[in-house]
This record gives structure tokens, sequence and C-alpha cells, in this order.
């Protein structure tokens, strides 16, 4: 299961650097959300991957760590999606403005040959 789970982070991780190294806007956009997506994934995993294990110990039971998924990965992974999103949005505002101010879409700013 760690290797069909690690695959994609990989791929994400690596798809999402390549990208974030091209020059036009739109294609850094998505290597900062491939990149976001990849260590989202590393971060859960970090919570053990198991199946149908409830996030919450309950009171009633003697507690046992090894019954029971860390609930701290899942609320870093939430509130990541959540910022990853803000900061998405603000930088593409931000590379609008830009792309209206110089009327191009590189992200130096000077148009190259493809």
């Amino acid at each position: 299961m760690e290797l069909i789970y690690s695959l994609p982070v990989g791929i994400f991780c690596g798809c999402g650097v390549w990208l974030l190294l091209r020059p036009r806007t739109f294609q850094v956009i998505l290597g900062l959300a491939l990149l976001s997506y990849g260590t989202n994934l590393f971060i859960f995993a970090m919570g053990r991957l198991t199946l149908d294990r409830p996030p919450l110990i309950d009171p009633n039971v003697v507690a046992d760590a090894s019954l029971y998924d860390d609930p701290i990965p899942q609320a870093l992974v939430l509130t990541a999606i959540v910022i990853g999103f803000a900061t998405t949005a603000l930088f593409l505002v931000m590379l609008i403005a830009s792309r209206g101010f110089t009327g191009t879409d590189h992200v130096d700013g000077v148009e190259k040959d493809e």
C-alpha cells in the first residue's frame, strides 16, 4: 500500500517542480497546485496508512494508540487546502494584474520563442 501511495506523491511533486520552472504564468500556477497536492498527500500519510480506524478515542474503552488514526495530519491537510486555495487565488490576481501592466504572461516579462 505504501508503494501505491508514494507513487502519486512523487509524480505530483516532480511534475509540480517541473512546471514551476516554466516561464508561463499558467504553468507556474499549475505547478504550485500540483506541488501542494503532493505535499498534502505526504503529510496525510504521516498519520499512518490504515483502513477502518476511527480518529477519535472512545472514552469507554482503554486507549490503545495502535487502534486509532492520528487526527493531527488530517487537520493539517485540511488547513493546508484552505490556505493553498487562498494563496493560489491571490497569486492568480497578482499575475493577471502584472500581465495587464506588462502585456505578456511570461514570468520574467520578456517574450521568448518556444
